[in-house]
């Protein structure tokens, strides 16, 4: 086999480590190590989780032992050479004696980035650099908005028909059942599950009150996969309408934050009472909180990714607000017509010419239904 295709598959080995951190690594990022000894033959593996302490590719060098001298370290990130929680890995790896580095990708962090790369190359250790980056970039995308500007990678997530409606038109009598959005299920159970996975890679999901108001929505992570911290569930809230006897207020545990610009003082200390946290923001030109400062104040609680699962008017907010960095939209294929409530809302800012583009599309497949997950910006843009 081509030296080439040995060292994308030990790579490879190296990024499906990292993705067990999902869940377990945040506000930090994803990485996974392997150690191969001259042979050709794995010795050493690492993964990193936060309470786990240990970086990966130091778990990997303690599974090694003295059969890491002279072999070859492939990681999907550049080990870290300066003091953090742990003491630089770059030193580890030298007094190992690790002949070669194979790393998909720098740190995204501007303060250290290429630090570790310059480190183990003074040492005489043999580095390259861009293997499988595109992917190993994509996993690490939230840390690096996070790191870059202080707040969360933001995910616009919606459902809706081939006509861009998410639900049908309001109509009176229409039975509610909890947990349900309001006229029942756009997309099918193959969709719907794709959606818990993708709540378990985030850190928050945020949505406005309207949406609770008409689903009484629990918002939780239900993918069955561990996580280090419970999804933070954020509600926009404007005057605290959060009803008392909504799912969420009943199942909350210090994991949900509601945001609001106004609203009573009574009802703010009924929400805290229940165990909800409730922060007053100054409102925006429309008089709800402003999305921007929501943003920092999720970067100041080390939420590095958030999901939008909003109804129209907070998809719209978010769109127009310039906050959106990716979308992943689940169409059915399914028509409501006339009178249906729309993807987005509210007055646009754009015109054909000027409008965001979404680019780097991929296509994912759900049964009958598909998805569409495309960036409106890169997230490692400075």
């Amino acid at each position: 086999m081509p030296a080439h295709d040995t060292d994308e598959q030990f790579l490879r080995r190296a990024l499906d480590l990292a993705r067990q951190g999902i869940g377990l690594a945040s506000p930090s990022p994803y990485v996974g190590a392997v150690i191969v000894d001259s042979h050709g033959t794995i010795v050493g593996t690492g993964a990193y989780t936060y309470d786990g302490v240990k970086h990966a590719e130091v778990r990997a060098l303690e599974h090694a032992g003295d059969k890491a001298r002279g072999g070859t370290l492939y990681i999907n990130l550049e080990p870290h050479s300066h003091q953090g929680r742990t003491p630089p890995c770059t030193d580890a790896l030298i007094a190992a004696g690790i002949r070669r580095v194979i790393a998909s990708m720098p740190d995204p962090n501007p303060k250290v980035s290429g630090r570790g790369f310059e480190k183990l190359r003074a040492a005489g250790v043999h580095v390259e650099v861009g293997q499988l980056e595109a992917e190993a970039r994509r996993l690490n995308e939230a840390f690096a908005r996070y790191i870059r500007h202080g707040v969360p990678l933001v995910t616009l997530k919606s459902a809706m028909t081939l006509d861009g409606k998410i639900a049908p038109a309001p109509a009176a009598g229409l039975k509610r059942v909890a947990g349900t959005p309001a006229g029942g299920w756009i997309t099918g159970e193959a969709a719907r599950a794709n959606v818990q996975q993708q709540r378990h890679q985030s850190d928050a999901v945020l949505v406005g009150v309207g949406t609770v108001l008409a689903d009484d929505p629990l918002l939780t992570d239900r993918s069955g996969n561990p996580r280090r911290r419970p999804l933070l569930r954020v509600i926009l809230d404007s005057r605290l309408r959060l009803p008392l006897e909504s799912r969420l207020v009943e199942s909350a545990a210090k994991d949900v934050l509601v945001f609001c610009s106004a609203g009573e003082e009574k009802k703010k200390r009924e929400l805290e009472a229940r165990g909800i946290r409730v922060e007053q923001l100054s409102p925006d030109a429309e008089g709800h909180p402003d999305i921007h400062a929501i943003l920092r104040r999720l970067g100041q609680l080390e939420i590095t990714s958030v999901m939008i699962e909003g109804g129209a008017a907070v998809n719209g907010a978010a769109l127009f607000s310039g906050v959106v960095d990716k979308v992943f939209l689940y169409y059915a294929p399914t028509i409501l017509g006339t009178g249906s409530v729309p993807f987005a809302s509210g007055a646009s800012l754009y015109r054909l010419v000027d409008a965001p583009h979404v680019r780097n599309l991929q296509l994912h497949r759900f049964g009958e239904d598909f998805a569409v997950e495309g960036y409106l910006r890169d997230p490692y843009e400075e």
